[in-house]
């Protein structure tokens, strides 16, 4: 359990030092007073979200293996599919 919770501990320093996270921070930080309310607000919601879904998938990765991720991505694709065909393809 130890070892896991440092998987975890570690994959989420790597999802904030992500590359593209960390550009997303220092675009806000360097243009917070260009940017008007609007912009800043969905700038930021752009940073959450992006480090979120990293977080989200250094996390995933830490606690299931490749054979579980793969049945995982099927099932949604599946659902997906399923998705499609009852909505013809409309969203």
């Amino acid at each position: 359990m130890i070892a896991t919770m440092l998987e975890l501990q570690n994959a989420t320093q790597e999802a904030v030092h992500d590359e593209m996270v960390m550009s997303l921070a220092a675009y806000i930080h360097q243009s917070r007073n260009e940017m008007s309310d609007e912009e800043f607000a969905h700038a930021l919601f752009q940073y959450s979200a992006a480090l979120s879904s990293m977080t989200t998938t250094l996390v995933t990765h830490v606690l299931l293996t490749q054979e579980q991720l793969d049945v995982m991505l099927e099932t949604i694709r599946e659902f997906d599919e399923l998705g499609k065909e009852i909505t013809n393809g409309n969203d």
